[in-house]
């Protein structure tokens, strides 16, 4: 007799289902980056599922810091806006040690037709309008950065260079409070490049010089990429930082 292939029950636990419960919420902007979100007790009467099992979907949202506990005032949606969180993507580390802190000039700020690589990554059709925009980062008056940024015109259409040198903080904090996309992760490429005449030019250094290519995509809720951004890091005085669990 011939033995007959039965499908495999798949499920996902409990705890997880309630996760992608809360990440809907997130998602659909019910609590927004900064705000406190309904305690364990109110999401377990919410959801018919034990505290216990809301403890756990929370504890993995916070390790994958999408959700911030602060002892005795709740369960809070990270923000890029908090102290701690304004540099999370920023693995740049002057050798020093001293504290780090980056001022921005943006260079400019135009809507053009995305090329294959650019469309792509963006998972947009080649063509598509995008938003391109150039910037130097300077530390202690030097400028050590320059950086392309990719976006889709269609989530930021009213970004232009008079409201990205107007605001004061980092730019992943002026995508949340005013285009309500909140960068969750990032996947990045690093490899050494040596300084053309425009690199030179912005990070006021000779022509040859090694710098550090940084490739980034960003991603929100949903695991959808908001954001290409192509960085070059003089390192000469700072190095590249990453932490691996």
């Amino acid at each position: 007799m011939s033995e007959v292939n039965l499908p495999v029950a798949s499920f996902s636990p409990l705890y997880e289902q309630i996760k992608v419960m809360i990440l809907a919420s997130l998602q659909a902007a019910e609590w927004l980056p900064g705000a406190v979100i309904p305690s364990e007790m109110e999401l377990a009467a919410r959801y018919a599922v034990s505290q216990g099992t809301v403890r756990k979907a929370i504890d993995e949202l916070a390790a994958q810091n999408l959700l911030v506990r602060r002892q005795g005032k709740g369960t809070f949606v990270a923000t890029h806006q908090e102290d701690d969180w304004q540099y999370r993507f920023l693995r740049l580390a002057p050798d020093s040690g001293e504290k780090f802190l980056l001022t921005s000039q943006f260079l400019s700020c135009l809507k053009t037709k995305a090329n294959a690589h650019i469309a792509s990554l963006l998972k947009l059709k080649a063509g598509d309008t995008v938003i391109h925009i150039d910037r130097v980062q300077s530390f202690a008056g030097k400028p050590i950065v320059f950086e392309e940024i990719w976006l889709p015109t269609a989530r930021f259409k009213e970004l232009d260079l008079y409201s990205l040198n107007a605001w004061h903080g980092p730019v992943y904090a002026l995508y949340e409070s005013q285009y309500a996309t909140h960068m969750v992760r990032a996947e990045e490429k690093i490899k050494a490049v040596a300084a053309d005449e425009i690199l030179a030019r912005h990070l006021q250094l000779p022509v040859g010089v090694p710098l550090l290519s940084v490739e980034r995509v960003a991603f929100t809720y949903g695991n959808k990429p908001v954001e290409i951004r192509h960085a070059r890091y003089d390192t000469r005085e700072q190095h590249y930082e990453n932490k691996l669990n």
